[in-house]
């Protein structure tokens, strides 16, 4: 980094463009296109528009129901594919659905019923055609931790259903109204690195609670961190029998290791020798469970907040790019406020419905989902008898075979090598979930993470690239030399109450670094200070403030403030400040070489000299 001798002489204002203040515009004009940008960003309603009352009639059924929509142009041909990867998804669901059950300490039989109904919802409301909704095991098991803290489902199994019910219910008010009022935005706070730490750490804690049926412990801890878990299995291991001799069965497909783990017992009467198995598993499809919530004061509180926080973890591993990328595959767009609100009414509807099981098997679009439930229907109305000998311990394989699939080491080899700072936020999300919990993991940490990037934002010293009037940060271009007695800096974020303190001791900081360097150098004394604010997209009335403080600041030091390229919003708002007023429009630039120029022109001129550039400007 060097020093260029800046030998351009600035030749007045006349050949200058001028940063101008934005005009007037009525307070509800400017919220309406703050609204409109915050949660319309894709204008949705932008179809509706010059339509007659008919077609907006049917435009607006399409939006809510896209089967209408595509299911005009549905062939025989997609009924076949859709025939054969809907039978396949309905194998991998029905086991799956059995011990994600028992993962919440529920009746293996509700997990039948949440691959029966919410299927249907989605095949109907659903924009995406390759997404099979089923149970999720991470929200299975959060589910149980929560609500484990305040019922024990061994002792009173009835009130641990119906507050189970009324969680998933408070989810669907929640995922609905997220979806309705368009927050889907909430949920890309949860950042990639954060989601693949926590799903590595959840599959690692879903695998060691799996120990329980695979060791056949009778007693087990509800928490989720490994200390608990691993302190109840050690605890408990002269409970232990022989009955891991069937885990060999978990390398097989889901469907043939239940139907083979079940011949198995039954031809043995391993039943009758310690082996644990399923039991009777009730005939018929579900009754409807909106009886069954419960809204006492006692236990609300606990319903609403496991609903809401099961809500966004499904939301966050929806969202983090299954059904997305597989749209992207296949040409077609995916809506994530509909999707939302589909799986909203999905748990509404269906009684302990979880989403996001993120299978393609081939399919064209959302029956796949609806050939599922009819399989998962038929299953209910004249199988399930066949489920009685099913042992546990081939449950538990199945969900650790499951969830093998979750830890994504390829993923957080990817973020070792492009960014090592998410790697390390990926590691401290897994072990979050796996020594502390689920909420820690995922939510708190990706909530620091963001606190963290807007309360540090970046701040960077700009040079001339030799030959050009283009400045770049010194330290990205070793060739970008400062010029002499003008510090120009970069403010590469928004100006909020969360970082203005940030910001006026770094500002203050790189301006005694820069008085210490040209004191050790002997080069020209500082003169003025220049901040670009092009990256500046707003400012907050804490942010004008600390603007007020950094210019008194810079005034006391016999320094003068310079600023640069201020966008509408940010020069509205300081001009109604009167800030603008007290450091003077003459000493606001369009482009750093613009503020440059100015600023060497008044290090070369004589005094009486300034005084006139300054009554000219």
């Amino acid at each position: 980094m060097g020093t260029a001798d800046h030998v351009d002489t600035y030749a007045g204002a006349g050949g200058t463009h001028r940063v101008e203040i934005p005009p007037p515009q009525p307070f509800s004009e400017s919220l309406k296109n703050t609204l409109k940008e915050t949660f319309f960003p894709d204008d949705p309603l932008r179809q509706f528009k010059n339509q007659p009352p008919r077609r907006r009639l049917i435009l607006g059924l399409q939006y809510v129901f896209p089967i209408i929509e595509w299911g005009r142009h549905y062939t025989l041909e997609f009924f076949k594919a859709d025939l054969i990867a809907g039978i396949t998804i309905a194998s991998l669901a029905i086991p799956q659905g059995i011990s994600y059950a028992k993962l919440a300490n529920l009746p293996p039989i509700l997990g039948l019923y949440s691959s029966f109904v919410p299927p249907l919802i989605y095949g109907v409301m659903g924009s995406s055609r390759d997404l099979a909704v089923g149970t999720v095991a991470v929200a299975s098991l959060l589910t149980a931790s929560m609500l484990g803290d305040v019922v024990d489902a061994q002792q009173d199994p009835q009130l641990y259903v119906h507050l189970a019910f009324t969680a998933t219910f408070f989810a669907g008010l929640f995922e609905t109204a997220m979806g309705i009022f368009r927050l889907g935005f909430i949920v890309d706070f949860l950042s990639h690195a954060t989601i693949v730490g926590f799903m590595a750490g959840a599959a690692t804690v879903v695998i060691l609670q799996q120990l329980k049926g695979v060791l056949g412990l009778e007693h087990f801890t509800h928490k989720t961190d490994v200390i608990d878990v691993l302190h109840s299995i050690f605890t408990q291991t002269h409970q232990s029998k022989k009955r891991a001799n069937l885990f060999w069965i978990s390398a097989m497909a889901p469907l043939t290791s239940v139907i083979l783990g079940s011949l198995l017992v039954y031809l043995t009467h391993a039943e009758k020798h310690g082996v644990q198995v399923i039991g009777h598993l009730k005939k018929g499809i579900n009754p409807a469970s909106f009886m069954d919530l419960n809204f006492d004061s006692r236990y609300l509180p606990i319903a609403i907040k496991t609903g809401i926080i099961t809500g966004i973890i499904s939301m966050a591993v929806r969202g983090d790019g299954s059904g997305r990328s597989f749209a992207m595959f296949k040409n077609y767009h995916i809506d994530g406020n509909k999707e939302m609100i589909a799986f909203g009414m999905m748990n509404i509807v269906g009684p302990f419905s979880r989403s996001a099981v993120n299978f393609n098997a081939g399919c064209k679009t959302a029956v796949s989902n609806i050939v599922m439930a009819v399989a998962v229907m038929a299953t209910l109305l004249f199988l399930t008898p066949l489920f009685y000998y099913t042992p546990l311990v081939v449950l538990a394989a199945i969900i650790m075979a499951a969830m093998l699939g979750l830890i994504d080491y390829e993923a957080a080899m990817h973020l070792w090598h492009v960014d090592k700072f998410d790697f390390l936020v990926c590691m401290a999300a897994y072990v979050g979930v796996v020594f502390g919990s689920i909420q820690i993991g995922l939510i708190g940490l990706s909530v620091l993470r963001v606190l963290l990037f807007i309360a540090r934002p970046r701040t960077l010293v700009l040079g001339n690239l030799p030959d050009s009037k283009v400045y770049r940060n010194v330290h990205h271009y070793q060739q970008a030399q400062t010029v002499p007695g003008i510090l120009i800096l970069e403010i590469d974020a928004p100006i909020y109450f969360a970082n203005s303190n940030y910001l006026r001791e770094r500002i203050s900081r790189w301006i005694d670094e820069e008085e210490e360097r040209i004191k050790s150098c002997g080069d020209t004394g500082l003169q003025h200070v220049v901040l670009d604010m092009s990256a500046v997209g707003n400012i907050d009335t804490s942010g004008i403030s600390m603007m007020d403080e950094i210019k008194k600041i810079i005034d006391r030091r016999g320094l003068k403030l310079v600023l640069v390229n201020p966008v509408a919003e940010v020069m509205k708002k300081l001009e109604k400040s009167k800030f603008l007023e007290s450091l003077g429009m003459e000493w606001v630039f369009l482009t750093v070489e613009e503020a440059v120029r100015a600023c060497s022109y008044m290090l070369d001129c004589k005094p009486q000299d300034s005084e006139k550039y300054t009554n000219i400007v």
